[in-house]
C-alpha cells in the first residue's frame, strides 16, 4: 500500500529546485530577522539572495529613526572633505538605497568643527558618538584654572 500510488509517480520529471527558485519577497522576509553582517553573508549565496539583501525594506528596519538627519550630516561632512586642493568641491552623488545609507553611516562622520563624530555600530545598528576633550566644558565654571587643555607625551 502506498508504493507507486503517489500522484507524482516514479517517472515524473519535475526538475531540480534550488534556493534560487525561492521568490525574492520570501527571502527578504527571512532577512528582516537577521543582523546586517548576516545579511551580507547570505547575499553571497546566489542572485535571489543578493537581490533580496539589497532591498530597501530589509535595511529600513536596521536604520535609526533619525537616519535622514544623520545622512544629511554625513553628506555635509563628505562635501566639506571632498576637494581638489584649490578650494573646488567635487560633487558628491547622493546615496539612493537604504543599504548604501546604512553603509555610509557605519563610517565615522565628524561634525561640530571636528570635535565630535558619530557612526552606527555595524552589528546591531546602535548609534555611537565620540566627543573629544576639546569639545567638553565644565558646567558652571568658565575659569581657565579648572579646565585647560594640556598636551602630554602620553596622550594621543
Amino acid at each position: 500500500m502506498g508504493t507507486g500510488s503517489s500522484i507524482l509517480g516514479a517517472d515524473a520529471d519535475w526538475g531540480e529546485t534550488s534556493l534560487g527558485d525561492m521568490p525574492e519577497s520570501c527571502v527578504a522576509a527571512v532577512l528582516l530577522n537577521l543582523d546586517p553582517p548576516e545579511i551580507c553573508q547570505v547575499a553571497c549565496l546566489n542572485r535571489a539572495f543578493r537581490g533580496a539583501a539589497s532591498a530597501d525594506c530589509v535595511w529600513a528596519g536596521k536604520l535609526p529613526a533619525n537616519y535622514r538627519y544623520l545622512a544629511a550630516l554625513a553628506a555635509a561632512a563628505d562635501d566639506e572633505g571632498d576637494g581638489d586642493g584649490d578650494g573646488n568641491v567635487k560633487p558628491c552623488s547622493p546615496i539612493s538605497t537604504k543599504k548604501g545609507i546604512y553603509a555610509r553611516l557605519c563610517r565615522p562622520t565628524p561634525f561640530d568643527g571636528g570635535t565630535k563624530e558619530f557612526w552606527i555600530e555595524k552589528n546591531k545598528g546602535g548609534l555611537c558618538m565620540s566627543i573629544s576633550s576639546k569639545a567638553m566644558a565644565i558646567t558652571g565654571i568658565d575659569d581657565r584654572r579648572y579646565w585647560s587643555h594640556l598636551v602630554t607625551e602620553e596622550s594621543r
